[in-house]
């Protein structure tokens, strides 16, 4: 078996309050494929997703990124290999132009001269924002700041995003872009939605985390055509939306 972009095992965490947020987690993310996180509010998502580069730490269990378990030995590498894009762009950009903003991440990591342009000129081109470099991020549209906060954690040349729900505030056209763009990446997609339609557009496979944990993990379609399932853990498709006449996500 190859080695799994993302393991997670028996993960189990509370807060210094006492919240009990995760009750032993188990999942297996292999190399290249889409994934949607779905589940209600206060089901544990942020905070899993937290754990996946090690921002937050000190429960149980385990969590490996390309095998390596996420701890203080392979914080860098962690988190260089797994970037989380924000629901708010505007958290992820702050620089004086695109350019800047794409640039930061590698700039820290030590790259200089033609290999940092390079990697901007790759990371932009891929969310197809590459004549907007020398922009200021505040004069772009909220979907094309989305697109280059996308392109500044593409830059880090990660092997799994994390997409905190990715299509809110998007508007029709954008929205379809961003689906396009990230049906065309090359990297392991976990993306944390409420956005159903959206997650069996982009994600042939979901899972369900309620209650702090998994509770149900299969085809996207599947699992949106189980009513039983919804209700249960409080999930709802936009009215007349009907999975089963939506072809599902092409599998990666």
């Amino acid at each position: 078996m190859s080695t799994a972009s993302l393991e997670v095992s028996g993960l189990a965490f509370a807060y210094p309050d006492g919240h009990q947020a995760l009750f032993g987690v188990d999942f297996r993310v292999t190399r290249g494929e889409r994934v949607a996180l779905l589940g209600p509010n206060g089901a544990g998502k942020t905070t899993l997703v937290l754990h996946l580069n090690g921002i937050l730490s000190g429960g149980t269990g385990t969590v490996k990124v390309a095998g390596l378990e996420v701890d203080r030995r392979h914080m860098a590498e962690i988190r260089r290999r797994v970037g989380i894009v924000f629901q708010d762009p505007d958290d992820q950009l702050f620089m004086p132009t695109v350019r800047e903003d794409v640039a930061f991440g590698p700039a820290a990591a030590g790259l200089r001269g033609p290999e940092l342009e390079e990697r901007v000129d790759r990371a932009l081109a891929r969310v197809g924002m590459d004549g907007f470099k020398d922009r200021p991020p505040h004069h772009l549209s909220f979907g094309q700041r989305r697109r280059v906060a996308v392109a500044t954690v593409l830059a880090m040349e990660p092997e799994i995003l994390v997409l905190d729900e990715p299509s809110s505030n998007l508007d029709p056209a954008s929205r379809r872009e961003l689906a396009d763009i990230l049906r065309s990446l090359d990297v392991t997609v976990l993306m944390v939605t409420h956005d159903l339609p959206y997650a069996l557009e982009l994600c042939p496979r979901s899972l369900v985390l309620s209650d702090g944990v998994i509770a149900a993990d299969g085809p996207t379609a599947d699992l949106l055509a189980d009513d039983d399932l919804m209700r249960a853990h409080r999930l709802e498709l936009p009215y007349g939306f009907d999975p089963r006449s939506v072809p599902a996500a092409p599998g990666r």
